[in-house]
């Protein structure tokens, strides 16, 4: 009965012994695998803070050089970066500039080759351009207008297609060329989230942001140059689809190859963990079926 005793004890701490031992070394293996919060923190301090190869030309930003994503195979962004050239203008205001834009400029817009915020007010040392307008929501379709007729007259020469998105909008530039290098920039078709109602062919939601190719920019201008186009209401995205319908412009299909949605006009945790009400107004405006599926499985998720 003792040795049975002795036996027992011995196996006891045997077993507590070996899951110290285990629980050490998972807690070592931790620590050097995982970064702490403050080596995180200083980590997107410097790629933030990190220079770029941007020129500032006016008050515009342009980058001839991709910029890869670090530890990265980057040979075919690099290409595409070269082939499919991407301009995107970003709509701010003089308030956001700091507490929004900075952060586009310091992240994903070192994808696009060119950059120009546009704003209501001028600003040289960011840069913006002074759009002239006032801010406010009722201001939205004058300020795309004006920044699409300013884009046209300075730099259409300079890129293929032409991004419209906010300063909360985050873009994978390089998934967006990938989508785009299967048509040419003189085809008149625009991508983005695609709206069904009001228009015969949809319109694509101004918060997940739009592309135009180069032959759409030029209809989107021709139209109010012979006034087949106007200032018909604020609502920007509706009213920019139906000029560019009126003007010829395909409304595109940006799905990928396994009808996924790309553009996406929610923050990414509604998209991620929301399963949205079959009275919700989402359902209804979609031009195509909803799939409701994790954001990580898209590969080719864009905005």
């Amino acid at each position: 009965m003792k040795g049975s005793s002795s036996s027992w004890f011995f196996y006891l701490g045997f077993l507590v012994g070996a899951c110290s031992i285990y629980f050490f070394l998972c807690q070592v293996w931790f620590e050097r695998s995982y970064p702490t919060l403050s080596e995180t923190q200083e980590k997107a301090t410097a790629v933030s803070e990190r220079p770029t190869s941007w020129r500032k030309e006016g008050a515009a930003l342009t980058n001839p050089l991709h910029s890869p994503h670090e530890d990265a195979d980057s040979r075919v962004a690099d290409a595409l970066y070269q082939k499919v050239r991407v301009l995107c203008w970003v709509m701010t205001g003089p308030y956001n500039l700091q507490s929004r834009a900075r952060h586009v400029r310091a992240t994903w817009s070192r994808h696009c080759n060119v950059v120009v915020f546009m704003s209501s007010e001028e600003d040289t040392d960011f840069p913006t351009v002074g759009l002239g307008t006032k801010e406010g929501r009722d201001q939205l379709y004058w300020k795309t207008i004006r920044a699409f007729h300013y884009v046209y007259e300075h730099h259409a020469s300079e890129a293929d297609w032409f991004l419209k998105a906010d300063d909360d909008t985050y873009v994978v530039v390089d998934n967006l060329r990938w989508i785009l290098s299967n048509h040419t920039p003189e085809e008149p078709i625009y991508f983005g989230k695609r709206f069904k109602p009001f228009t015969k062919q949809g319109y694509m939601s101004g918060g997940a942001g739009y592309v135009l190719s180069k032959e759409a920019l030029k209809r989107f201008v021709e139209g109010f140059q012979t006034k087949v186009c106007s200032h018909t209401t604020p609502v920007e995205d509706l009213a920019l689809g139906q000029c560019l319908e009126k003007m010829g412009v395909l409304a595109g299909d940006s799905r990928d190859t396994l009808h996924r949605e790309t553009f996406h006009p929610f923050v990414p945790e509604h998209h991620l963990t929301s399963k949205f009400s079959k009275s919700f107004w989402y359902w209804s405006y979609c031009y195509y079926p909803i799939i409701e599926a994790s954001l990580f499985t898209y590969f080719s998720f864009l905005s």
